[in-house]
């Protein structure tokens, strides 16, 4: 039998030693990666002329003062003006292996000997079959049933996808359910079910969109029956209108990694089942960040799930169907699914995530998770002044600093990310630090070298040089570099 012309070229001892090279030339050059560093003063005018380039062209200026300059190690990423810094927000969420992680420079050059850069509805490669294959397998093992998927460029987009199937199978219903603070794009329609008025301000109306109250931790039982009642007086005001119930199962953007519980999604989406509502849990950032690939398999929901969305570290995003949502031809089709590089990292991450010991209850991922929230519950037991939580589980962690304040967690988040640890805003009354740990190119050490840091910084931002700690926690010492295997 004859070999694909595609196959040889793959197997060409000639690519073989190329992608040896490109892997030892890497390493060489990451050496110099071994902890925080400052801009080089040399570079310091010329990235501020390329920022304000960039802030003019794009009508505003950055959120961080962050152009990278494509290398990286692990948690560490270097930016154009030569700083080094500790990214522990991973692009929110997109980095999970880190950066220039070796496995990905040789999905990529895979990908650039491919004859398609972006793959679509009319023309996709076999590594399309292959990974919609392996998303599904995934998302079944554990007795879901889903039994079809659409790959997609963007999560936003595969929300989309879900969408239009929900509402094509469920018609006419034309309503949809979502928790108060819940967050699932900034499309037209996705900007809609998003419940941040300032996501929409100037936006036509699209969709109706009933809230429901999410899970409070310190009320357990008051907040599932506030929850149900109000899910059940929504079903009851619209009867057979409502198409979908959006699942946050670990409220993101607007609760700060606020996790509800089994029993309290099972409340309620045994009431949508027998209203024929459809349970659509959104993945798009906590696929990959729990004990298992899904957190609806983490929380035991895998006979509920009826649609699931996943994307971010995914890089090739995915919306997942029971069979019986099989949309009509010409409902789901895109130019663009994904680019092919997007396509083979993906499939890249997910052996990744197999084998190499990140999932389960004592996995890599949870086991992150636990040392950075252990150290925050820490700090907030010797510094209530300065911190709150923590909050989240496995590789989304947040906590409150300063009280919550909106402007004081901002400016703590910019000293930070001066100090060389970026993180992220979440939440609001109270706002929270988030962290999206690149759980495949970060240890448990870095996460010990970046929290004094963190520690000095919040002390700084509060104008309090620490000297209030009330427990034996250790002293904190000045920003430096760290030595911590990243």
């Amino acid at each position: 039998m004859a070999k694909l012309a595609a196959k040889a070229m793959a197997e060409d001892p000639r690519v073989t030693e190329a992608k040896r090279l490109l892997r030892e030339t890497l390493r060489d050059h990451q050496a110099a990666f071994t902890g925080i560093r400052p801009p080089d003063p040399d570079l310091r005018a010329g990235y501020a002329e390329t920022l304000a380039r960039f802030a003019a062209n794009r009508g505003a200026a950055l959120h961080y003062p962050y152009l990278g300059s494509g290398m990286g190690r692990g948690a560490l990423v270097e930016l154009a003006d030569g700083s080094v810094k500790y990214d522990f927000i991973s692009g929110i969420g997109v980095h999970y292996m880190g950066h220039n992680h070796p496995s990905l420079l040789e999905a990529g050059v895979d990908a650039a000997l491919g004859n398609t850069v972006m793959q679509g509805n009319l023309q996709q490669n076999t590594d399309s079959e292959e990974l919609l294959g392996a998303l599904l397998a995934a998302a079944n093992r554990k007795g879901a049933k889903l039994a079809h998927g659409f790959l997609t460029s963007s999560g936003a987009m595969a929300n989309e996808n879900a969408l239009k199937v929900i509402f094509q199978k469920r018609f006419p219903a034309n309503r949809v359910l979502a928790f108060e603070h819940g967050f699932a794009g900034r499309t037209l329609a996705l900007s809609q079910v998003t419940d941040k008025a300032a996501y929409r301000k100037g936006l036509p109306e699209m969709l109706a969109v009933d809230y429901v109250p999410f899970y409070d931790a310190a009320r357990p039982a008051a907040s599932t029956a506030e929850a149900v009642a109000a899910l059940k007086e929504h079903l009851a005001r619209h009867p057979g209108l409502h198409a979908c119930m959006i699942f946050e199962l670990i409220q993101g953007e607007g609760g700060g990694y606020l996790p509800g519980t089994p029993d309290f999604f099972r409340a309620l989406m045994r009431i949508l089942r027998t209203a024929e509502v459809t349970v659509l849990v959104d993945e798009i950032q906590t696929f990959g960040r729990t004990s298992e690939y899904f957190a609806f398999q983490h929380f035991g929901l895998d006979e509920f799930a009826d649609v699931v969305t996943l994307g971010k570290l995914s890089q090739a995003c995915a919306t997942l169907i029971r069979a019986e949502y099989q949309p009509k031809p010409g409902l789901v089709s895109q130019t663009f699914t994904a680019p092919s590089v997007a396509i083979k990292s993906a499939l890249v991450i997910l052996e990744y995530m197999d084998k190499q010991g990140l999932l389960g209850a004592e996995g890599k991922i949870m086991r992150l998770g636990r040392r950075f929230t252990e150290k925050l519950a820490d700090l907030a037991r010797r510094r209530p002044d300065l911190a709150a939580g923590p909050f989240g589980m496995g590789g989304m962690i947040a906590f409150t600093p300063l009280g919550g304040d909106t402007d004081k967690v901002n400016r703590f988040l910019r000293n930070l990310f001066d100090a060389g640890v970026i993180g992220f805003i979440a939440g609001a009354n109270p706002a929270k630090a988030r962290f999206l740990l690149p759980v495949g190119g970060v240890e448990e050490a870095d996460i010990d070298i970046v929290f004094p840091i963190l520690e000095r910084v919040l002390a700084e931002s509060a104008g309090n040089d620490g000297a209030k700690d009330t427990g034996t926690g250790a002293a904190v010492p000045p920003v430096g570099p760290g030595k911590g295997k990243a």
